[in-house]
């Protein structure tokens, strides 16, 4: 994990091998739906890994079976919330429940319109109370314009100040980073890798596509209005 040289309290994981290996997966095209989540899911264990190297802990004695031994407890570790910005975060979720087994759960559903306005609409907001000893961290695959993950900062300060709030992603475009950090400085973010730029239609170069569409599949748009039937 290193911290981006253009911007402070921003981190990828480009020095991670590993990390790096299931990028590339989930980069190529012919990557199926199932090995896309999959990777996503184990890209949000390993990252979450790396930020308990981050937090807070707490030296303690413990007793072994032979004698009394010095041990450490992650108390940061204890105290997290992650929200899930639905749906492409579902399985970023999944990896990082698995590290931060007590974390309380949000989700927020926000879509984003066209371009140029990108215009982000709310539908769902479902998060728990945040104290000032939580690490609130909010999981979006995708950083392109920023303009999701702004709304979404706006929208959870309304449940409390956390200790620290986390936005942890997969790809970020220079763009989106500008305008989070300037309107947010205090936000932390992690990301595998910081990509080239935004084409014209917010989407990031070289990137990996539209995350939610290829871990979960494209919807298909059905009309809700009611069908009119002639009588003869």
């Amino acid at each position: 994990m290193m911290e981006d040289k253009r911007w402070k309290g921003v981190y990828s994981f480009e020095d991670s091998p590993f990390i790096m290996e299931i990028l590339t997966e989930l980069r190529d095209k012919d990557t199926d739906s199932i090995s896309f989540r999959k990777g996503l899911v184990k890209l949000g264990r390993y990252m979450g890994y790396e930020l308990t190297k981050t937090m807070e802990v707490e030296k303690i004695k413990v007793e072994t079976p032979l004698e009394e031994t010095e041990g450490v407890v992650a108390k940061d570790r204890k105290n997290v919330v992650i929200i899930t910005v639905l749906r492409a975060a579902i399985p970023l979720m999944e990896g990082l429940i698995k590290v931060f087994e007590n974390a309380r759960v949000g989700i927020i559903s926000a879509s984003r319109g066209k371009a140029p306005e990108f215009e982000i609409e709310m539908k769902y907001v479902k998060v728990p109370q945040i104290k000032p000893e939580d690490t609130l961290i909010i999981a979006d695959p995708m950083i392109a314009t920023g303009s999701t993950l702004t709304k979404v900062l706006e929208e959870v300060k309304k449940y409390g100040k956390p200790k620290r709030v986390i936005i942890l992603g997969v790809l970020a475009a220079p763009e989106g980073i500008e305008r989070i950090k300037k309107e947010n400085p205090e936000v932390e973010i992690f990301v595998t890798k910081v990509d080239r730029e935004l084409n014209k239609k917010g989407y990031i170069l070289p990137g990996l596509g539209d995350a939610g569409d290829r871990a979960f599949g494209a919807p298909v748009k059905v009309s809700t209005l009611p069908q009119m039937h002639t009588i003869e």
